[in-house]
């Protein structure tokens, strides 16, 4: 079985690319599953965040957004079952890269996969999904009746950050960042509208690549001239310099 490697010799110029030969354990930790994978998401290799780790390997694993079928299961495992359809992240200095037939998770990074959602689907949403339920209902708090601000909001963090704000009843005004993303919310907007969704998915997309619309000015008039309650940035862009109240 093989597995998708880069090479870190610290030139970030000349990244490498290998398929590498990997082995999964025989033996099974106690909160450990054996998963068949079935898709798995390729996301941008963060070069810094690995130096910060300080991870001293020749080879480091690509590939940790995985789907798939539970083939195993450790010992003390309760919440899985073998068949099982999962969705999981590897950590960060796993071993094993995701693109594998095969690998080895522990148990505590693995939820169940929705029913309605296809492998490919639910690979590709589960980092920037646990992010923005991370970053709206851990870290912010998100209530019902609160308008929260979403900087790049044709994102896939931010369209999902837009979708979960408003299924919890939070008024969401998202920006676009260029005429491309503007038509994509505007869209997004109109097809929520078509399929009953409730028309409040999206209150406001405001244009922030030139200057047809002040972004202060368009959030206080969208607030009664309260401010938002919630700011919430992907981090993908340069931060847009704002006070809000």
């Amino acid at each position: 079985m093989k597995g998708l490697y880069y090479k870190a010799d610290g030139d970030k110029a000349d990244v490498k690319f290998l398929l590498q030969d990997t082995n999964v354990p025989i033996n099974i930790g106690n909160h450990q599953v054996k998963v068949q994978v079935k898709s798995c998401a390729l996301s941008p290799v963060d070069f810094e965040l690995f130096e910060d780790l300080k991870l001293e390997r020749e080879h480091i694993a690509v590939g940790r957004e995985i789907t798939g079928v539970v083939l195993q299961v450790g010992p003390r495992v309760t919440f899985f079952h073998p068949d099982d359809e999962v969705v999981g992240i590897l950590p960060l200095d796993a071993e094993q890269s995701g693109l594998c037939s095969v690998v080895l998770i522990d148990e505590f990074n693995l939820v169940p996969k929705p029913e309605k959602v296809s492998w490919l689907e639910a690979a590709a949403v589960i980092k920037d999904g646990l992010r923005a339920y991370t970053a709206l209902h851990t870290l912010a708090r998100m209530a019902s009746g609160q308008t929260l601000l979403v900087l790049d909001g044709a994102s896939p963090f931010g369209v999902l950050a837009i979708q979960l704000a408003n299924y919890y009843g939070v008024k969401v005004l998202a920006t676009a960042h260029s005429p491309e993303d503007q038509k994509f919310l505007e869209e997004l907007r109109s097809a929520a509208v078509a399929r009953n969704v409730e028309e409040t998915l999206l209150a406001r997309v405001i244009r922030v690549w030139d200057t047809k619309d002040d972004l202060v000015e368009a959030c206080l008039e969208e607030t009664g001239g309260l401010g938002v309650d919630i700011v919430i940035d992907s981090g993908g862009l340069p931060s847009i310099k704002i006070t809000l109240i």
